[in-house]
């Protein structure tokens, strides 16, 4: 441990402010030590003069935690946030919203121009999608250049072409001797009950989407897909609430990326598997409390729902090496993350559809059982991030909306 009444490595009035701004953080590295230590600004010098000596009482001893990070030099008030790893986590992937201004629609692409090997897994019974038969293991091509997820129901599948437009522009698809055919599976969720059901997301949104598309990491909420999505829409009168896109990954020590995005418009309630707590969904007669399927359905009540008029979709991205059978597999085996957080999920009134793309960027070899394991959990995490970071709408509650109320 470092003590906390040790001296300064450095006078920081002497030091080059250019070099620390430009650090991470505020922070140098003490060469004898070679650990991160808290910069603090000359402004606190005299005060850090003052109570250097009285740093051994606890409360002082917490102060400094909080001021310049602990005694083993972590993150203080000042350091930087931690990131969340979204879907770009995974190297050689973009992501592109773009959000009609007429209604709450939109589409979300996701390139992945150096190609990808992939898989899809439909498990929902009311499915809306292109091009996902050539992702059939048995089927001559071996890799997508992105896949598009949108809004607008059948009508948001010509968000795709747009896509299209835009990677042929840039020269990338299937080789063939007329040229590049870009590849670009593409799912589509229901929400024309949102505002102006004439106002959906076509080529130009699709376009505009893969111009936007970015490694940043990837924005979250009522957004591209997620605009017009929302959750809780089996009872009679519907109360639904708002919902929309997330996005979580995880980093192994190894360097393997395994990362999820999921547009969450499910017919059921949105369960978090930690706490078994509904935290969005169908809500009583008044809108102000959730009422919990879970329990409508086992005292009998006979829930109801429209066909094609719900599902969630996603995508799942490792760095890993794939083949189309693994892709395929990792597809399936994350529905179990909507299973663990969507109740029900996979109904006859969902078209729950979810991909799994590999970008080969890491060489070492994968564990397909972990990699499912893995899928599963980002997938879980991804559907409580859409619902927790989605913006209510007059009418449509988001989940923060609905617990500031209650409180």
């Amino acid at each position: 441990m470092i003590p906390m009444t040790r001296k300064l490595a450095c006078n920081p009035r002497e030091t080059d402010w250019s070099k620390i701004v430009g650090a991470k953080g505020l922070g140098w590295v003490d060469k004898n030590l070679h650990r991160p230590q808290m910069f603090y600004p000359p402004v606190f010098q005299d005060m850090i003069k003052l109570t250097m000596n009285f740093l051994r009482t606890p409360a002082l001893f917490f102060l400094a935690l909080m001021l310049g990070g602990g005694p083993e030099g972590g993150a203080g008030l000042w350091a930087d946030a931690p990131v969340v790893p979204t879907l770009t986590a995974v190297e050689g992937v973009k992501v592109g919203h773009d959000t009609l201004a007429g209604r709450p629609t939109g589409c979300t692409v996701i390139l992945v121009e150096e190609g990808a090997v992939a898989g899809v897994d439909v498990m929902g019974s009311a499915p809306g999608t292109r091009e996902t038969d050539l992702l059939d293991p048995v089927n001559l091509v071996q890799k997508v250049h992105a896949i598009v997820l949108s809004g607008g129901s059948a009508f948001g599948l010509d968000s795709a072409s747009g896509v299209v437009r835009y990677l042929e522009e840039k020269g990338i698809g299937y080789p063939t001797n007329a040229g590049a055919v870009p590849i670009v599976p593409a799912a589509i969720l229901y929400d024309l009950g949102v505002g102006d059901a004439s106002i959906r997301p076509d080529a130009e949104s699709g376009y505009r989407a893969a111009l936007a598309a970015t490694a940043d990491p990837v924005r979250e909420g009522s957004v591209g897909a997620g605009a017009g999505a929302t959750v809780g829409k089996l009872g009679r009168p519907v109360t639904p609430m708002k919902s929309g896109v997330g996005s979580y990954g995880v980093v192994l020590e190894d360097g393997l990326v395994v990362a999820a995005l999921v547009a969450v418009n499910a017919v059921g309630d949105v369960i978090d598997p930690e706490t078994n707590a509904v935290i969005a969904g169908m809500r009583s007669a008044d809108g102000k409390s959730l009422v919990d399927v879970r329990r409508l359905i086992r005292s009998g009540f006979q829930v109801s729902g429209h066909a094609g008029e719900n599902t969630t979709l996603g995508v799942v991205a490792t760095n890993a090496v794939l083949t189309k059978v693994q892709a395929t597999k990792i597809a399936q085996m994350a529905h179990d993350g909507l299973a663990r957080t969507i109740y029900p999920a996979h109904t006859p009134f969902d078209g729950d559809t979810l991909f799994a793309l590999g970008t080969g960027h890491h060489d070492k070899e994968v564990n397909l059982l972990v990699l499912g394991a893995l899928a599963a959990e980002v997938t879980a995490e991804s559907v409580l991030r859409a619902v927790r970071n989605a913006e209510g709408l007059p009418g449509l509650p988001s989940a923060s909306d609905l617990k500031n109320d209650q409180e």
